[in-house]
C-alpha cells in the first residue's frame, strides 16, 4: 500500500440488494465489505449470490495498484455495471471473485 492509502476487508452481516430496471441481479446476507482510502464503501458479493446469467462478460479491465486487474460484466444499457479480481493482490485475496456493483440498496 502507498503510504497513506488504506484498505480493510471485514465480513459484512448486512442485506444487500442489487437490481437494475426493476430486475434483481443480485441478493446476499453475506457481503464482504471493502473500506478503501478515498473511495466509498463497497460490498463485494459472492458470486453464488448474483445472477450470473442476466450478465454478459465484458471486454473491459481496468487496473488498481492496490488490488489489481478487474474483469467487468454489462447488462442491456448498462456498460460495465459490476467487477471482480479473478486474480487479485496478497493484501485483498479475500474478494477474489467475489462481485462489485456500483449501485445497492443496503438493510
Amino acid at each position: 500500500m502507498a503510504e497513506g492509502h488504506t484498505i480493510t476487508i471485514e465480513q459484512g452481516t448486512r442485506h444487500v440488494r442489487v437490481t437494475h430496471d426493476g430486475q434483481v441481479l443480485a441478493e446476499s446476507d453475506r457481503p464482504l465489505v471493502l473500506r478503501e482510502t478515498g473511495c466509498p464503501v463497497r460490498y463485494y458479493l459472492p458470486p453464488e449470490d448474483v445472477r450470473l446469467d442476466l450478465l454478459t462478460p465484458s471486454d473491459t479491465h481496468t487496473y488498481c495498484p492496490f488490488k489489481g486487474t478487474a474483469s467487468y460484466w454489462s447488462r442491456p444499457g448498462a456498460a460495465d455495471l459490476v467487477w471482480a479480481y479473478p486474480d487479485p493482490k496478497p493484501d485483498v485475496a479475500g474478494i477474489k471473485d467475489h462481485l462489485c456493483f456500483y449501485e445497492v440498496d443496503v438493510s
